[in-house]
């Protein structure tokens, strides 16, 4: 920015630089969303590795059954099929979630939400049914290294879903709290990359453990 200063007659112009205290922060601007993404992409990096392991060991151990029923003989490939549509049909719903945050449509936001929760919530109970069906028919973990491995891998998942929705019920306090600020719009797409994530797990549990043990 340019100043003139008039001194005896004679005209000086001086230019002073006047810095603007934004000018730089495009090199060195400090995003939260992007730690917070990589950290969470870090997470289920991490996550993925457990899995592999687990579907590993079934892959090992998943034909040992000692004597003991096999998976044509336990599994109820109806009841997992409805168990499946529900956690795909809450992926869907959080998706629905997600477009109206865009939106800026904070009620709807957590009306998809809440349903989101409640097909979890349908899952988790046919896998908490399933478990007690299979300890009623004495298949238990400790019955055969199959039925072992299978518990560890299944139960797994469960606890994961658990800790979704128990995260979820949070964000929706949140969102009711504070609405659609900058934090809590991290924190829904965190979810979802988390809840997406476990359908996918899911899927390969469905097709590997249920689908190929009853077939193969």
């Amino acid at each position: 920015m340019a100043q003139t200063i008039s001194n005896t007659g004679t005209t000086e112009r001086v230019y002073h630089v006047i810095e603007d205290p934004h000018a730089h922060d495009d090199g060195h601007a400090h995003h939260p969303e992007t730690g917070t993404n990589l950290g969470f992409w870090i997470y289920l990096m991490s996550d993925c590795l457990i899995f592999a392991i687990l579907f590993a060991v079934h892959a090992v151990l998943g034909r040992n059954y000692a004597a003991g029923p096999s998976p044509a003989d336990l599994f109820d490939l109806r009841l997992i099929l409805i168990a499946t549509f529900m956690l795909l049909f809450s992926s869907i719903t959080y998706g629905f979630a997600m477009l109206n945050s865009y939106k800026n449509n904070i009620n709807r936001t957590i009306g998809w939400l809440l349903v989101t929760g409640l097909f979890g919530l349908a899952f988790l109970g046919i896998e908490i049914y399933e478990f007690q069906h299979l300890v009623h028919l004495e298949a238990t973990p400790q019955r055969s290294a199959f039925l072992s491995s299978f518990f560890t891998l299944v139960g797994t998942h469960g606890l994961h879903v658990t800790f979704g929705l128990i995260w979820l019920v949070t964000l929706v306090v949140q969102l009711k709290k504070h609405g659609l600020i900058e934090a809590n719009r991290r924190r829904l797409m965190c979810l979802s990359m988390f809840w997406h994530f476990l359908d996918v797990i899911w899927i390969g549990v469905f097709s590997y453990v249920y689908l190929m043990g009853v077939v193969g």
